[in-house]
């Protein structure tokens, strides 16, 4: 079965936000996470890159790519009919099984986040497209990178992105009042796909500026130069597609607590770093011509 559409979180750490267990997918790494992929990545722009995007984000509220990196989710309740249409853009599923995405298979009239991410990146090279258009083209493209790094955005598995894989969380995270009924004595009733959305980020206790702060005083990661092979979007979903057996992100038992949460963060924020990395050297290649 095909991962459900995805849900837009406002996510504060400052006010915690947990989706109901029986709720639809949120969206990949929450608010928090989207931005922290912008935000690094536009600190490593080319700085004629930057300028485009600085004029291409004029008139935004928040025109930076921290500021636009929700948008797609934002459209479900800023422009339904959008929303609906593009719902399937933020992820792909294996369904043959395993990690070799087949897209004729897979993502059937290019609605995956696969061909998504290449209809957009097309988009927002050809400087002949309206403003509009390639302004919209750029903010899919930083969330799209975003979820694509996400390991529940691309699997094999027949549960929604780990929707349907309930769990028992144990954590002083409180979630929002539509929320509170699934929160008793500390545990709160939810789902996998939003213990990785939110709670593995949030669990460290840290706002968006502290956050930002500490992964980009870590190393920024080393690669070759770009080749084709780094800036594939269908071997970013096969890198977290195979992420989820090896790193085993299926607990054992339903019962979880913050031991998890703590033991999957360095691969959260790893992911996190790779997708802020690649969206830097792709607006690179794509717009500083």
């Amino acid at each position: 079965m095909r991962l459900a559409r995805p849900r837009k979180f406002a996510v504060l750490l400052a006010t915690a936000l947990a989706t109901v267990s029986v709720a639809g997918p949120a969206a990949a790494w929450g608010a928090l996470g989207h931005r922290l992929v912008g935000e690094l990545a536009e600190r490593h722009l080319d700085p004629r890159a930057r300028a485009e995007v600085a004029q291409l984000l004029q008139g935004e509220a928040d025109p930076s790519l921290a500021g636009v990196s929700n948008w797609a989710d934002e459209l479900r309740t800023q422009d339904p009919e959008r929303f609906k249409a593009t719902s399937r853009w933020h992820y792909i599923n294996a369904e043959g099984g395993g990690c070799a995405f087949d897209v004729a298979r897979d993502c059937p009239a290019d609605d995956c986040v696969v061909a998504a991410l290449e209809a957009q990146r097309l988009i927002l090279a050809d400087r002949s497209q309206p403003l509009a258009a390639r302004r919209d083209a750029l903010k899919f493209i930083v969330h799209f990178v975003g979820d694509v790094h996400q390991p529940m955005h691309a699997g094999d598995r027949d549960d929604s992105g780990g929707n349907r894989f309930q769990v028992s969380l144990r954590t002083p995270l409180q979630p929002e009042a539509y929320a509170r009924k699934n929160y008793v004595d500390g545990v709160m009733g939810t789902n996998l796909h939003s213990v990785w959305d939110f709670y593995v980020l949030a669990g460290l206790g840290l706002g968006f500026r502290d956050y930002a702060a500490r992964l980009d005083a870590l190393p920024w990661p080393r690669y070759p130069q770009p080749s084709p092979n780094d800036f594939l979007p269908k071997a970013w979903a096969g890198e977290s597609c195979r992420l989820i057996e090896a790193r085993a992100l299926y607990p054992a038992q339903p019962a979880i607590d913050h031991g998890y949460l703590d033991s999957m963060r360095p691969l959260a924020e790893q992911r996190l770093r790779q997708a802020a990395w690649r969206l830097a050297q792709l607006l690179d290649q794509t717009l500083a011509r």
